[in-house]
């Protein structure tokens, strides 16, 4: 099967001047590996997007710099915090005959019987696992039915995965991705909501306290300071004058 490819140019840029790339639609990135020489890199917004929507941080792409493609994989990949534009991406060059490890999101399929019938609420405490494999070996994704989950802590393990021989799980399988939790009502959920938020509030507050007493201390520190320093001075001014007369 035909890798995605994304062409890629050497990057000249660097430091805080590739504020003026991001403004222009281009994404900063590098390249490393194991015995790889890092490179910096850029490739349009929009391409790199297209490419990153399909494979994901699993799927194997080629980069192409200069002509040469390079198996990859897409890692790291930072957005702003508002815009949810990408601020930043690696580009993980592989040797496609040596395993790698990375982090395989984990997707539930169906709806479990215990929330249909009201008895309980879907739980994932697990969205992704650890693999090793080869690149091309890597899945997408693993997907977990939970349909047949029908009453309060009923779970599913990552021994429960069903995952290709290929493929070596490297989290711990007695790790619950999904379980059936305790149906809670909404006026509880909005009660805890409140009692977070009054509890966020009062940290808040105490940080507010803490921070002006810190400040009220800093202030009167300097102001001592400063009182000590026009006494000695004075002191000093004092004393000139006696020897003076003298």
């Amino acid at each position: 099967m035909k890798r995605p490819s994304l062409t890629v140019q050497k990057r000249d840029v660097l430091g805080k001047k590739i504020k003026r790339l991001r403004k222009t639609g281009v994404l900063p990135a590098n390249i490393y590996g194991k015995d790889v020489e890092s490179l910096a890199v850029q490739v349009p917004y929009k391409e790199f997007e297209a490419v990153f929507k399909d494979t994901g941080e699993t799927g194997l792409i080629d980069v192409v710099v200069d002509g040469q493609a390079r198996p990859a994989l897409i890692h790291n990949v930072q957005y702003h915090h508002v815009t949810r534009i990408p601020l930043h991406a690696d580009f993980y060059q592989v040797n496609l005959k040596e395993k790698v490890k990375t982090m395989i999101p984990v997707v539930t399929l169906g709806e479990p019987k215990a929330v249909t019938e009201k008895v309980g609420l879907l739980l994932q405490p697990v969205s992704e696992i650890e693999v090793e494999a080869l690149p091309a070996d890597l899945p997408e994704k693993i997907e977990v039915n939970v349909e047949n989950l029908a009453a309060v802590d009923e779970q599913i393990t990552v021994a429960d995965l069903k995952i290709s021989s290929d493929v070596t799980v490297l989290t711990d399988s007695a790790q619950v991705v999904v379980k059936i939790g305790e149906l809670v009502t909404k006026e509880a959920a909005q009660e805890a909501a409140q009692e977070a938020a009054a509890a966020e509030a009062a940290k808040a507050e105490g940080e507010e306290e803490t921070a002006a007493e810190k400040e009220g201390a800093e202030e009167k520190a300097s102001a001592e300071g400063e009182d000590k320093t026009k006494v000695e001075e004075s002191s000093k001014e004092e004393k000139s004058a006696e020897e003076k007369k003298e």
